[in-house]
């Protein structure tokens, strides 16, 4: 059985048209509640008694003749693969919408600037999921002026938390792991928006990844399995292979430019080994040609083995390690 999760409350939005529904003669309560009622969500039948007898939501209007007409035109107004309300749930369909298109930028052939590109459209996602999440455990994410106002744009919006300041809430359930990684990401942000890089797309990668991997695993933990990206972003196919000469060739024609190096030496002397080595933090594989044992497997192109195992140690023992070697200095 799912486990019931907190956020199962109308909106000001939906009790105005639930007043406007009880207006109308010949509605009843089991009928209004089913245009209210989702996956997502499930709303109690006693929620629109409470509405029609005013023991709550009293101060709310009721919404007119022609918000009710618009909204019942465009019910079921919901994502067909998801069943997430393209109102009630904009801020979870966004922060999926913009990983998935951040996986898309990088994995786009011909791009130059990937990493970039990625990081900017990654972080709009993870803040989107997380002002969901405050959203739905009743948090206000907005910034609060020391009279007590809500702190306003030049437009008169209302300004909401970025990301940093949603991770450093005493409430934020992202896993230290992904914070690092998340921490370390807008620190690399903060150059990229000051100071012109280089190709850094090699250098970064097993972060890119684990930011990835962090995000559906928050998504799913948060939101539920049926959120997960997993199935909507395939495998991604490559041409090519790399021997060690090229390996060698490629770190050689991708060195950082300096701004961009001391940013990451510094970041990483903050952290410990332990830190370092999370795969929250940065998600590393090694990939080797393999014929599959058994018919039915020789045609999956990932295939995970725990270390511990007969072929974890086997993958192991074929894989090079580097090492330093010694440097001879010339004597005078």
């Amino acid at each position: 059985m799912a486990v019931r999760r907190r956020g199962n409350r109308l909106e000001r939005w939906e009790v105005a048209l639930i007043k406007a529904m009880l207006i109308k003669a010949g509605s009843n309560d089991q009928d209004i509640l089913a245009y209210f009622t989702r996956p997502t969500r499930s709303i109690n039948h006693r929620a629109i008694g409470e509405i029609r007898t005013e023991k709550k939501h009293k101060q709310v209007k009721a919404a007119s003749d022609p918000e009710l007409e618009e909204f019942i035109a465009t019910w079921p107004d919901i994502d067909p693969q998801t069943g997430l309300s393209l109102r009630g749930d904009e801020l979870l369909i966004k922060a999926r919408e913009a990983m998935v298109a951040a996986v898309h930028i990088f994995n786009g052939a011909g791009l130059t600037f990937r990493a970039e590109l990625f990081i900017v459209t990654s972080i709009i996602a993870w803040t989107y999921l997380l002002h969901a999440w405050f959203r739905r455990e009743r948090i206000d994410y907005r910034y609060i002026e020391a009279d007590g106002t809500v702190k306003k744009t030049k437009q008169g919006e209302d300004c909401y938390w970025e990301l940093g300041k949603c991770l450093r809430h005493a409430r934020c359930p992202v896993p230290k792991g992904a914070v690092s990684n998340l921490e370390f990401l807008l620190s690399l942000r903060h150059e990229i928006e000051h100071r012109s890089t280089n190709r850094i797309d090699d250098a970064v990668s097993a972060k890119l990844q684990a930011c990835c991997i962090n995000f559906n695993d928050s998504m799913k933990l948060l939101f539920g399995a049926q959120f997960g990206l997993e199935r909507r972003l395939p495998i991604a196919l490559q041409f090519v292979t790399f021997s060690a000469d090229q390996r060698s060739i490629l770190k050689r024609a991708s060195d950082l430019p300096q701004h961009i190096a001391t940013m990451m030496d510094a970041f990483h002397e903050t952290l410990t080994e332990e830190e370092q080595a999370d795969p929250q933090f940065a998600y590393r594989v090694a990939f080797i040609p393999k014929t599959g044992n058994r018919a039915s497997n020789a045609d999956l192109a990932v295939e995970f083995v725990k270390p511990d195992s007969v072929e974890g140690r086997e993958i192991n023992s074929v894989l090079l390690k580097e090492v330093d070697k010694r440097r001879f200095i010339a004597n005078r």
